[in-house]
């Protein structure tokens, strides 16, 4: 009781010293933020203090810009909102940062980054990064950053992805609704099963996924180089995403909703209205697996989905009335006998999803086509990497789930193994198509089939 009464008035006096109003960029240890307080970036993008959406009653510490301060980038405590306008944030006397009730000395959030290093100042970056420093130490040696604890957007500097060596992996998680910042439904993230790809779930379900990274972009996103720069590290220390601004009279933002959709949004300065450059809706083929399996989703075609080549709709009713959740089956049945076998090569695709596969980053183009062909499970293979004319090997097994066509995108090939049986028939329709074969005969000896 005795030390609740000294944390108490502790409190009580540095919030009697810290006065009504703060514009400064950093809390000292010595030092509170109260209702009605804030902290402000050195160039005035972004400010912090607390704040209750739509008078709900609960109160969170976070972070906004200072132009629109509807719009929240960080939450400290949205799991833990206080009841009330009671609350206080503090430096607590080993070094954590926290936010209390001032009455009750109650801790309702804390960085857990405790070193009992006394001498630690809280200080909000111009990037919108809260973090918790050394008092002489200006370098980028943080104790803590806010950074490393997304809510719902994605900040320029900000690393979306994996510390492969602390196993800490950094996500996004959507608001509950537009009134509850608490975490939502709605997860993006960077998975690390086999090569990197964005995955958006609702709950444990995918609804969008970006395309494996193939050494140049992820292969189903848009290439917005000329307004924000996209940054790609994989190394055995870091798998992480980052994204930051070609021009600096520009600012941008990656920010998840709880709808089911994540955008990449930008502001001109001295603009009022955010531009979508980019979405995981798009269109209607971002809709993961709208096709079903076996099949391609084309935005441009009516209807939008296709069945890939060689292969019927599993239930034509369904198809008939725009249905395509059942998918695509072969038309020819598969051999092992490699003289009965034949690669369709398909360009300008998203690849499919990982689902069943494997990789090898060593294997040639020539070498990964060999061994998809000795394996009879094996229904398609690519370059898992394109740069410098292509390496590394993804084969598939088993049915292949959210193919997504890029006409402009002709260099992303993937190659589907087919029957023979089919050679007759996609050379009668060759010409309306944009496929090349490659089929085997006798000791491995391929063909380049090119009909003019």
């Amino acid at each position: 009781m005795k030390i609740l009464s000294s944390l108490l008035f502790y409190i009580l006096l540095l919030s009697l010293l810290s006065g009504f109003h703060r514009a400064a960029d950093t809390l000292s240890s010595n030092g509170t933020i109260t209702y009605g307080e804030t902290l402000e970036s050195s160039g005035q993008s972004f400010e912090l203090g607390f704040f209750s959406p739509n008078n709900s009653g609960k109160w969170y510490i976070g972070i906004w810009y200072k132009k629109f301060p509807e719009i929240i980038v960080w939450i400290a405590n949205r799991e833990t909102p206080l009841r009330n306008s009671s609350g206080v944030l503090t430096i607590t006397p080993n070094g954590d940062l926290a936010i209390m009730n001032a009455t009750t000395g109650d801790v309702f959030w804390s960085s857990n980054s405790s070193k009992n290093e006394p001498a630690i100042v809280a200080q909000l970056l111009e990037s919108g990064n809260l973090v918790l420093r050394r008092k002489d130490d200006t370098t980028q040696n943080y104790v803590w950053q806010s950074f490393d604890f997304p809510s719902d957007t994605l900040l320029p500097g900000m690393k979306l992805g994996w510390n492969l060596s602390t196993g800490t992996n950094r996500y996004i998680t959507s608001w509950k609704d537009d009134n509850d910042p608490s975490p939502g439904d709605i997860t993006f993230r960077l998975d690390n099963s086999g090569m990197p790809q964005f995955i958006l779930r609702r709950g444990s379900e995918t609804i969008y996924r970006s395309g494996p990274w193939n050494g140049i972009e992820f292969s189903g996103s848009i290439d917005w180089k000329t307004v924000y720069t996209r940054i790609f590290v994989y190394n055995n220390q870091e798998l992480y995403y980052m994204n930051g601004v070609v021009d600096n009279l520009i600012i941008t933002r990656l920010t998840v909703y709880p709808s089911g959709s994540v955008r990449q949004l930008i502001l001109k300065q001295g603009g009022f209205s955010w531009t979508v450059m980019d979405s995981s809706m798009n269109d209607q083929c971002d809709d993961y697996g709208l096709c079903g399996a076996n099949s391609i989703c084309k935005t441009k075609s009516r209807p939008i989905c296709e069945c890939l080549y060689g292969f019927v709709p599993k239930s034509q009713s369904e198809w008939d009335v725009r249905d395509w959740s059942s998918g695509c089956v072969r038309r020819t049945p598969l051999s092992c006998l490699q003289d009965h076998i034949k690669f369709l090569k398909l360009g300008g695709v998203k690849l499919p999803d990982l689902l069943q596969f494997s990789l090898n980053k060593s294997m040639s183009l020539k070498e990964c086509q060999a061994e998809c062909l000795k394996n009879c499970s094996c229904m398609a293979y690519a370059n898992s990497d394109i740069r410098e004319g292509g390496s590394g090997c993804f084969m598939w097994f088993g049915d292949l789930i959210d193919i997504q066509e890029f006409s402009e995108r002709k260099e992303r090939y993937i190659y589907m193994r087919m029957a023979a049986a089919e050679l007759s028939k996609y050379i009668q329709v060759y010409l309306r198509t944009e496929f090349e074969f490659f089929f085997y005969v006798g000791q491995m000896i391929n063909q380049n089939i090119v009909l003019a």
